[in-house]
This record gives C-alpha cells, structure tokens and sequence, in this order.
C-alpha cells in the first residue's frame, strides 16, 4: 500500500467515475466497492460506498456520500503525455460529458479538473533562451487542447 492515497467525495456516482476513469488509462482497475453497513450522516446502511481503484498503477479512493462540496480547480490530476496522440486519445476520452477549459485543462462529467498535458510543453517552456520560452509559454496560454507542433513552432519562432 502506498503511503499517501488521493481520496475523492462523490455525491453519488464514485463507482461510475472510477469505471470510466479506469476504461481511460492502461493498468487501471477497480479493486473493490464496499457499500458501508452503518447509518451515517450521508445517509442510511448501504448508501455509502467506499470504491477502491488503480489508475496507472497509482492508488485511489472515493466515496458516495451525499453532496458536501463540488471539486473545483484547487485540486487537479495531471497526465502526462508523451506525443500528440497521447493527448488526443486521452483529452477526448475525459471530455466525454465534461467542459474543454484553458491550457490543457478540462472538467470531466463528474466535475474532477484533469490537465492533459505533454511531456514537451516543460521542456519547451523552460528552455534557457526565455525568447524561446516566453513564445511557447504565450502560445500555450491561447490554447485549449494543448497542440505540440504548434508550441514546437511558436517555440521555433516560425
């Protein structure tokens, strides 16, 4: 078991997101659903479910439990691509039912922030000619998907 697990608060659909989410990405999984058998403050024995699943090899769990706050954007996942198609296959996959939001980010159906996000957008933003850097950087902050070739090019100057 890891040390440190990311847990999110569903109002009801854990084990749906964590479905989807785990159709998404390669070595992914759930690994279990446990509906509590105790009355809670969310709710009646069996409201609540505890759902336990892996995503890139990477531990999680979520909960159904009744609204209590919304996800917003001070909590987000990263994932990071290696090539155009990556970012393709995966931003398309997660907008499914969600919001197309600035650089790279997007809200999926559940409402979690995602930031889909090239492996190439680090190096070329942090290139020690800041020319170089600041074009990249100001190409990125038009885009909504984030397009390699076209930070490559702005990056290039061309």
């Amino acid at each position: 078991m890891q040390k440190i697990t990311p847990f999110l608060w569903y109002a009801k659909e854990a084990e749906e997101a964590a479905r989807f989410y785990a159709s998404i990405f390669p070595d992914s999984r759930v690994v279990r659903v446990t509906a509590m058998q105790s009355e809670s403050p969310s709710g009646p024995p069996g409201s609540v479910k505890i759902v336990e699943f892996v995503l890139f090899g990477q531990e999680f769990t979520a909960m159904t439990a009744g609204p209590l706050d919304p996800f917003n954007h001070a909590v987000s996942f990263v994932v990071h691509c290696d090539d155009q198609a990556e970012v393709d296959r995966y931003w398309n996959a997660l907008l499914e039912g969600g919001t197309a939001e600035q650089c790279g980010w997007l809200k999926d159906r559940f409402g979690l922030s995602w930031q889909i996000i090239p492996k190439a957008l680090g190096t070329l933003m942090g290139d020690p000619d800041r020319a170089k850097a600041r074009r990249a950087s100001d190409a990125m902050m038009k885009m909504v998907k984030i397009d390699i070739a076209a930070l490559q090019a702005a990056h290039d100057g061309r």
